[in-house]
Protein backbone atom coordinates (compact mmCIF):
# COMPACT_ATOMS: atom_id res chain seq x y z
CA UNK A 1 0.00 0.00 0.00
CA UNK A 2 2.79 1.87 0.73
CA UNK A 3 3.64 2.99 -3.03
CA UNK A 4 0.17 4.49 -3.62
CA UNK A 5 -0.51 8.22 -3.82
CA UNK A 6 -1.99 9.66 -0.72
CA UNK A 7 -4.57 12.72 -1.35
CA UNK A 8 -5.63 14.83 1.22
CA UNK A 9 -9.40 15.96 0.99
CA UNK A 10 -10.55 18.94 3.15
CA UNK A 11 -14.56 20.12 2.47
CA UNK A 12 -14.66 23.24 3.81
CA UNK A 13 -18.05 24.84 2.63
CA UNK A 14 -19.45 28.38 3.30
CA UNK A 15 -22.47 28.76 5.60
CA UNK A 16 -21.07 27.86 9.31
CA UNK A 17 -24.35 28.11 11.26
CA UNK A 18 -22.81 27.92 15.22
CA UNK A 19 -19.98 29.92 14.79
CA UNK A 20 -20.15 32.57 11.34
CA UNK A 21 -17.06 31.99 8.89
CA UNK A 22 -15.44 28.91 11.55
CA UNK A 23 -12.99 27.84 8.99
CA UNK A 24 -11.78 30.95 8.46
CA UNK A 25 -12.35 33.60 11.36
CA UNK A 26 -9.00 34.58 12.45
CA UNK A 27 -7.82 32.76 15.71
CA UNK A 28 -4.77 32.50 17.29
CA UNK A 29 -3.27 35.25 15.40
CA UNK A 30 -3.78 33.11 12.63
CA UNK A 31 -5.25 35.67 9.89
CA UNK A 32 -6.67 32.82 7.95
CA UNK A 33 -7.98 30.94 11.13
CA UNK A 34 -8.72 27.50 10.95
CA UNK A 35 -7.75 27.03 7.34
CA UNK A 36 -4.44 28.41 7.46
CA UNK A 37 -3.63 26.10 10.38
CA UNK A 38 -4.38 22.78 8.42
CA UNK A 39 -3.41 23.44 5.20
CA UNK A 40 0.06 24.59 6.60
CA UNK A 41 -0.15 21.20 8.49
CA UNK A 42 -1.11 19.00 5.53
CA UNK A 43 1.09 20.92 3.25
CA UNK A 44 4.35 20.13 5.14
CA UNK A 45 3.42 16.14 5.66
CA UNK A 46 5.92 14.45 4.06
CA UNK A 47 3.59 11.51 3.30
CA UNK A 48 0.93 13.35 1.81
CA UNK A 49 1.17 13.89 -2.34
CA UNK A 50 -1.48 15.84 -2.92
CA UNK A 51 -4.16 18.51 -1.03
CA UNK A 52 -7.34 19.05 -2.70
CA UNK A 53 -9.58 21.82 -1.25
CA UNK A 54 -13.36 21.67 -1.82
CA UNK A 55 -15.34 24.67 -1.09
CA UNK A 56 -17.88 26.97 -2.44
CA UNK A 57 -16.24 29.87 -0.20
CA UNK A 58 -15.31 33.07 -2.27
CA UNK A 59 -13.23 34.30 0.99
CA UNK A 60 -11.51 30.40 1.22
CA UNK A 61 -11.12 30.01 -2.88
CA UNK A 62 -9.61 33.06 -3.15
CA UNK A 63 -7.04 32.72 0.30
CA UNK A 64 -6.52 29.10 -1.05
CA UNK A 65 -5.56 30.19 -4.65
CA UNK A 66 -3.22 32.70 -3.47
CA UNK A 67 -1.34 29.68 -1.68
CA UNK A 68 -1.45 27.84 -4.55
CA UNK A 69 0.73 30.02 -6.61
CA UNK A 70 3.38 28.79 -3.52
CA UNK A 71 2.57 25.44 -3.08
CA UNK A 72 1.71 23.26 -5.89
CA UNK A 73 0.57 20.49 -3.58
CA UNK A 74 -2.50 22.30 -3.25
CA UNK A 75 -5.43 21.59 -5.68
CA UNK A 76 -8.56 24.09 -5.71
CA UNK A 77 -11.94 22.45 -6.37
CA UNK A 78 -14.54 24.55 -6.61
CA UNK A 79 -17.79 22.63 -5.16
CA UNK A 80 -21.17 22.88 -6.68
CA UNK A 81 -23.42 25.51 -4.27
CA UNK A 82 -26.18 22.32 -4.00
CA UNK A 83 -23.11 19.97 -2.44
CA UNK A 84 -22.15 22.54 -0.05
CA UNK A 85 -25.29 23.34 1.31
CA UNK A 86 -26.57 22.80 5.07
CA UNK A 87 -28.89 20.02 4.02
CA UNK A 88 -25.93 18.18 1.86
CA UNK A 89 -25.46 14.91 3.61
CA UNK A 90 -22.31 13.52 4.03
CA UNK A 91 -22.88 10.39 1.73
CA UNK A 92 -23.53 12.99 -1.01
CA UNK A 93 -20.18 14.70 -0.55
CA UNK A 94 -18.46 11.14 -0.66
CA UNK A 95 -20.18 10.30 -3.35
CA UNK A 96 -18.71 13.20 -4.68
CA UNK A 97 -15.04 12.62 -4.01
CA UNK A 98 -14.36 9.89 -6.58
CA UNK A 99 -15.77 12.36 -9.74
CA UNK A 100 -12.00 14.51 -8.54
CA UNK A 101 -10.01 11.68 -7.17
CA UNK A 102 -8.85 8.84 -9.22
CA UNK A 103 -6.19 6.73 -8.01
CA UNK A 104 -4.31 6.07 -4.73
CA UNK A 105 -5.70 6.70 -1.24
CA UNK A 106 -7.37 9.15 0.57
CA UNK A 107 -6.77 10.97 3.85
CA UNK A 108 -10.68 12.82 4.60
CA UNK A 109 -10.01 15.16 7.27
CA UNK A 110 -11.25 18.31 8.58
CA UNK A 111 -9.88 21.89 9.39
CA UNK A 112 -12.03 21.59 12.95
CA UNK A 113 -8.93 19.05 14.21
CA UNK A 114 -6.52 21.99 15.10
CA UNK A 115 -4.31 19.54 17.16
CA UNK A 116 -3.99 16.95 14.34
CA UNK A 117 -0.55 18.24 12.99
CA UNK A 118 1.92 17.05 10.55
CA UNK A 119 3.53 14.72 12.77
CA UNK A 120 0.19 13.37 13.70
CA UNK A 121 -0.54 12.87 10.12
CA UNK A 122 2.55 11.30 9.03
CA UNK A 123 2.00 8.92 12.49
CA UNK A 124 -1.61 7.71 11.25
CA UNK A 125 -0.67 7.33 7.20
CA UNK A 126 2.38 4.73 8.51
CA UNK A 127 0.05 2.77 10.70
CA UNK A 128 -2.44 2.85 7.80
CA UNK A 129 0.62 1.49 5.53
CA UNK A 130 1.34 -1.44 7.91
CA UNK A 131 -2.65 -2.29 8.89
CA UNK A 132 -1.84 -5.54 7.14
CA UNK A 133 -4.66 -8.05 5.85
CA UNK A 134 -6.99 -8.13 8.73
CA UNK A 135 -7.79 -4.01 7.97
CA UNK A 136 -8.77 -2.29 5.03
CA UNK A 137 -9.11 1.35 6.04
CA UNK A 138 -8.50 3.38 8.93
CA UNK A 139 -10.54 6.52 11.33
CA UNK A 140 -9.37 8.40 14.10
CA UNK A 141 -11.35 7.96 17.19
CA UNK A 142 -11.76 8.56 21.38
CA UNK A 143 -11.78 5.66 23.62
CA UNK A 144 -14.29 6.62 26.51
CA UNK A 145 -13.68 3.89 29.19
CA UNK A 146 -16.12 5.66 31.71
CA UNK A 147 -20.07 5.26 33.01
CA UNK A 148 -22.28 5.93 29.91
CA UNK A 149 -25.53 5.75 30.41
CA UNK A 150 -28.80 5.73 28.19
CA UNK A 151 -31.73 7.38 29.52
CA UNK A 152 -32.72 4.77 31.91
CA UNK A 153 -29.75 2.39 32.45
CA UNK A 154 -25.61 2.20 31.32
CA UNK A 155 -24.72 1.03 28.39
CA UNK A 156 -21.38 -0.22 29.05
CA UNK A 157 -21.63 -2.34 32.30
CA UNK A 158 -24.36 -4.00 34.00
CA UNK A 159 -25.39 -2.77 37.57
CA UNK A 160 -26.60 -6.05 38.59
CA UNK A 161 -23.44 -7.76 38.29
CA UNK A 162 -21.34 -4.05 39.90
CA UNK A 163 -23.16 -1.06 40.75
CA UNK A 164 -19.73 0.96 40.22
CA UNK A 165 -16.67 -1.00 38.41
CA UNK A 166 -13.46 0.37 38.64
CA UNK A 167 -13.52 2.42 34.94
CA UNK A 168 -10.15 0.44 33.35
CA UNK A 169 -12.66 -2.96 33.50
CA UNK A 170 -15.16 -1.24 31.61
CA UNK A 171 -15.50 -2.15 27.96
CA UNK A 172 -14.79 0.89 26.34
CA UNK A 173 -16.87 2.33 23.45
CA UNK A 174 -15.19 4.29 20.38
CA UNK A 175 -16.35 7.68 19.74
CA UNK A 176 -15.50 8.44 15.58
CA UNK A 177 -14.01 11.88 16.28
CA UNK A 178 -13.54 12.69 12.23
CA UNK A 179 -9.85 13.77 12.79
CA UNK A 180 -9.09 10.92 9.98
CA UNK A 181 -10.51 8.75 7.93
CA UNK A 182 -8.02 7.00 5.29
CA UNK A 183 -9.47 4.16 2.62
CA UNK A 184 -8.60 3.08 -1.09
CA UNK A 185 -10.25 5.23 -3.89
CA UNK A 186 -12.00 1.93 -4.63
CA UNK A 187 -13.89 1.77 -1.42
CA UNK A 188 -15.81 4.95 -2.92
CA UNK A 189 -16.43 3.53 -5.90
CA UNK A 190 -17.42 0.18 -4.73
CA UNK A 191 -19.08 0.70 -1.36
CA UNK A 192 -19.60 4.23 -1.62
CA UNK A 193 -17.51 4.80 1.74
CA UNK A 194 -14.88 7.04 3.60
CA UNK A 195 -13.77 3.21 5.51
CA UNK A 196 -13.95 -0.19 3.89
CA UNK A 197 -15.35 -2.93 5.98
CA UNK A 198 -12.58 -3.30 8.30
CA UNK A 199 -11.74 0.00 9.40
CA UNK A 200 -8.54 0.03 12.30
CA UNK A 201 -9.82 2.23 14.98
CA UNK A 202 -6.64 4.54 15.50
CA UNK A 203 -6.93 6.29 18.90
CA UNK A 204 -5.89 9.96 19.22
CA UNK A 205 -5.09 11.71 22.74
CA UNK A 206 -7.31 13.78 24.12
CA UNK A 207 -5.53 17.23 22.84
CA UNK A 208 -5.38 15.68 19.38
CA UNK A 209 -9.13 14.82 19.37
CA UNK A 210 -9.88 18.54 20.36
CA UNK A 211 -12.86 19.73 17.45
CA UNK A 212 -14.42 22.85 16.73
CA UNK A 213 -18.24 23.09 16.42
CA UNK A 214 -19.35 24.95 18.75
CA UNK A 215 -18.18 28.78 19.84
CA UNK A 216 -17.53 27.61 23.26
CA UNK A 217 -14.77 25.38 21.23
CA UNK A 218 -13.63 28.45 19.22
CA UNK A 219 -12.73 30.26 21.62
CA UNK A 220 -11.02 27.94 23.89
CA UNK A 221 -9.13 26.53 21.32
CA UNK A 222 -8.19 30.01 19.98
CA UNK A 223 -7.08 30.63 24.09
CA UNK A 224 -4.75 27.39 23.99
CA UNK A 225 -2.87 28.77 20.34
CA UNK A 226 -2.78 31.86 21.72
CA UNK A 227 -0.68 30.38 24.85
CA UNK A 228 1.55 28.99 22.28
CA UNK A 229 0.58 25.25 22.83
CA UNK A 230 -0.06 24.71 18.77
CA UNK A 231 2.66 22.70 16.88
CA UNK A 232 1.69 23.30 13.57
Amino acid sequence: MEDKKITCFIPCRAGSERVPKKNIKPIGGFEYGLLQIKLEQVLSCKKINEVILSTNDPEILSYGYKLQKKNHKLIIDERAAELCSSETSTDEVIEYVPKIIREGHVLWTHVTSPFLTAKSYDAIISKFHNLGSDFDSLMTVNKIQNFLWGEKQPINYDRLVEKWPRTQTIDPIYEVNSGAFIVDIDSYFSVKDRIGAKPYLYVTDKFESLDVDWPGDFRFVSKLIECGVLDV
